[in-house]
């Protein structure tokens, strides 16, 4: 009885399920890390900091979370593997205690045209079952109400085998779609500006065409000339209707041209079909300022621009379409749907009442379900693909967020910590990529990465404790406290430009001058109108050079040199020092290593298996032909050159027989921007958001304008580098340049010469100025959200 009553007391041993409580990261070399070992505590919250290019996302993203998506992916069939993206390995040694990863990155969702933030989630999925449901008067089951599904009807017969004989029926089907039948779905229709297409006043023989890529001096002039459709010398404004016709819009017709079968299209659906598919981000600069100019997208005059038929539209729930709804603000349709009360579909209600909920909760109120996705921020796009987390059941899952507080407003930080922390109190591991000192204040674990970017980076600095963190003498912990003072003194404006009854989205028929010459910052809560009014109104103007948040499109054969547009002057100018052509030294034309044909690897596909990527033998990883390496520039070769830092590159090409003024004025910019230690053959895919973004402001910076619109520069920048944005924005300021920044980090604010703040809310709540003037009258006012937050930072 004794010995039973002392067992009791005893404290329980741990039970072994128990002590499987760190993930331990044993050897990782992906990318930059250099034989990082780590072990991080399940069930808390980590933040992981560094300089931008540090190796943050190589640790968190490309091993972490990559070898745990990789792992989930092989408990799949092989059937089912081969219909899956192959992931390769993480370079590391060990990995242990990985569970489930779910990653919530900053990728811009799919600009397609059909794709909204209703489409993106589930919730014009749920509204149109419920429309199907009691939507009076009834037009058919929930496709009825989908602009992406045509009307289709058709009927014949159905030839089919049964017990051995064959046997024919007749079949008829119909199909109720919701897509607007003039503009497909898309909301808008295309109208051409012909005189942008060709030149009247020539013949087709003289050069009318003014399409990027048309010339009459390769195979389309074949194909115009051996058509027989109109003739080539004649002026194309004296063609007749039908000439016209065949040259603007006759469909594909078979034509034979010396004696090759060759397919002839009118210019119009040829440009549609091989620019208008495409992204416009994704094209080349000539290319999209061609779409701009000749194409023009008007709201379709059938629909509204509400994509949908009139028989989805006519369709009402207590006086409200499909298309009202989804035209409303969220936060207004989550008050509509909750004044719905209908039992026969009260989980439905139920689902979408949580889901609109999760909107407003998460700081996306404001949105609209029929905004476009393409149209939504990094950090907009981030945070919709948070809220199907947010109601999830799942516990013991490892969340993976990349800088979820990008694009938002101090104000709107404090709501997403709680939502970070509300994650991890359900019993998750939630790992976070962040340099806001906001965010990284609630972490129960640090890990900063360094001590610089890219090869001076990939090792651990400093784990533990945010106050360990502050006393540790690392870059992120001298930084951590720092504070921007304001101007003592601020430029004076040299003009203004003016802003006159700007609408757009929720704007409220906005005046103002926006002074020029100066360093502007234009802030307020996330969707308050500040894109709406800068990018809606001034973007677009002569002499206005607009950096926007989209990402930077590359492959593996892109790198820093080739997206730049570094390696053209330096490819004339090895050409010119050897007498040979400049197509030898680019490893994607006639200089390409034959056997990798210029990757500097070689990949070999294993079917569902991982794709193997080997280094080439023949030229080493080099890329280039052997010929072509002997050939050299101030005694380097093509590759050796793809091989210097840029700033090596800056002093290389700065005089000397290897004096290229064009690529140095590059450079330079590189430089500027803090981008001195990437190599310029470093694949894009290997750097980091921040320095991609950096990357895009060094090109944009040498285009001609005197007006330089930035949005959120500051997205990706660690506390140290944002100091050297602040340098980079005064040297363009005082270069004779105007500056104006979309921004919410407080030191660019307190760094600006005037403040534009709108608001006071977001969505309809906002669209109003409610604030212009100097950062010190802003602070001494208090007088808005942004005042408090500045005048707290500043400690004014």
């Amino acid at each position: 009885m004794s010995t039973a009553t002392s067992t009791d007391t005893q404290s329980p041993e741990l039970h072994t399920a128990d002590t499987h409580d760190l993930i331990r990261v044993q050897g990782a070399r992906e990318n930059n890390l250099k034989d990082i070992s780590i072990e991080l505590p399940k069930r808390r919250l980590t933040v992981f900091t560094g300089v931008s290019g540090s190796g943050k996302s190589s640790l968190v993203f490309a091993t972490i979370a990559a070898e745990s998506q990789r792992m989930i992916n092989e408990t799949y069939s092989t059937f089912v593997q081969g219909f899956m993206p192959t992931m390769a390995r993480p370079d590391v040694d060990l990995l242990e205690g990985l569970t489930t990863a779910i990653i919530v990155d900053q990728e811009r969702m799919g600009a397609n045209t059909r794709s909204t933030v209703g489409t993106a989630t589930d919730a014009n999925t749920m509204l149109r079952m419920l429309f199907s449901r009691l939507g009076q008067p009834h037009i058919g089951s929930p496709q009825a109400f989908s602009f992406n599904v045509a009307s289709v009807s058709g009927a014949g017969a159905v030839t089919f085998e049964r017990g051995g004989t064959t046997t024919k029926e007749r079949r008829s089907f119909n199909i109720t779609g919701g897509m607007c039948p003039r503009c497909e779905g898309r909301g808008s229709v295309t109208d051409f500006d012909l005189t942008a297409l060709y030149d009247g006043s020539k013949s087709l023989a003289e050069g009318a065409l003014t399409i990027p890529g048309y010339s009459m001096d390769g195979w389309y002039g074949r194909i115009f000339s051996g058509s027989g459709f109109f003739d080539m010398d004649k002026p194309i404004s004296k063609y007749t209707k039908k000439e016209l016709h065949d040259l603007l819009h006759k469909e594909p017709t078979k034509i034979k041209v010396e004696g090759i079968n060759l397919t002839y299209e009118g210019l119009i659906p040829k440009i549609q079909k091989s620019m208008l598919s495409k992204d416009p981000e994704g094209m080349q600069p000539h290319i999209r300022a061609f779409v701009e100019r000749a194409i023009t997208f008007t709201t379709c005059p059938d629909c509204d621009g509400t994509r949908l038929t009139e028989a989805a539209r006519s369709s009402k729930i207590k006086g409200i379409s499909i298309a009202d709804a989804c035209s409303m603000q969220i936060s207004d349709l989550a008050e509509w749907v909750r004044g719905l009360d209908e039992p026969s579909v009260a989980p439905l209600l139920k689902g979408l009442r949580h889901l609109l909920d999760s909107f407003a909760e998460i700081g996306l109120g404001y949105l609209s379900l029929d905004r476009p996705a393409g149209t939504l921020s990094g950090g907009e796009a981030q945070r919709t693909k948070m809220i199907r987390h947010l109601g999830s059941s799942l516990t013991d899952v490892t969340y993976v967020f990349d800088e979820p507080t990008i694009g938002l407003h101090p104000h709107d930080i404090q709501r997403m910590n709680k939502l970070l922390l509300q994650l991890r109190d359900k019993g998750n591991t939630v790992l976070v990529v962040e340099h806001k000192p906001e965010a990284i204040a609630i972490a129960d674990h640090v890990v900063d990465l360094g001590p610089g970017a890219g090869t001076a980076g990939g090792e651990v600095v400093f784990e533990g404790t945010l106050e360990g963190l502050r006393a540790s003498g690392t870059l992120t912990g001298r930084h951590l406290e720092d504070r921007s003072t304001l101007k003592k003194t601020v430029r004076t404006s040299a003009g203004a430009l003016e802003i006159r009854g700007a609408s757009e989205n929720n704007l409220r028929d906005v005046d103002i001058d926006v002074p020029l010459g100066v360093l502007v910052v234009v802030t307020g809560v996330a969707g308050s109108g500040k894109s709406s009014l800068i990018h809606g109104s001034l973007s677009k103007r002569d002499g206005v050079v607009s950096i926007d948040q989209g990402a930077i499109k590359g492959s593996r054969r892109s790198n820093p040199a080739t997206y730049t547009g570094l390696l053209e002057p330096i490819r004339k100018a090895f050409a010119k020092a050897n007498g040979v052509k400049p197509a030898l030294f680019s490893a994607n034309s006639e200089g390409a290593c034959p056997t990798c044909n210029g990757a500097g690897v070689i990949y070999t596909d294993l079917g569902f298996m991982d794709t193997v990527a080997t280094p080439c033998e023949e030229c080493e990883g080099k890329r280039f032909q052997a010929s072509v390496l002997e050939f050299r520039l101030g005694g380097r070769n093509i590759a050796e050159v793809l091989a210097m830092s840029v700033k090596e590159a800056e002093e290389f090409f700065s005089a000397g027989e290897s004096r290229i003024p064009a690529a140095h004025a590059i450079l330079k910019r590189l430089t500027d921007v803090g981008l001195g230690y990437l190599s310029l053959g470093q694949p894009l895919t290997t750097l980091s958001g921040g320095e991609r973004q950096r990357i895009k402001l060094a090109t944009h910076m040498g285009e001609k304008g005197g007006v330089l619109v930035l949005d959120e520069p500051t997205s990706g920048l660690h506390l140290a580098d944002v100091e050297q944005l602040l340098g980079l924005l005064d040297r363009l300021v005082d270069s004779g340049k105007s500056v104006i920044v979309i921004e919410h980090h407080q030191a660019v604010m307190a760094h600006a010469d005037w403040i534009i703040d709108l608001g006071p809310g977001a969505g309809h709540d906002g669209g109003q100025i409610v604030f212009e003037g100097t950062p010190a009258d802003l602070v001494a006012g208090r007088s808005t959200l942004t005042g408090e937050h500045l005048a707290a930072y500043v400690g004014g």
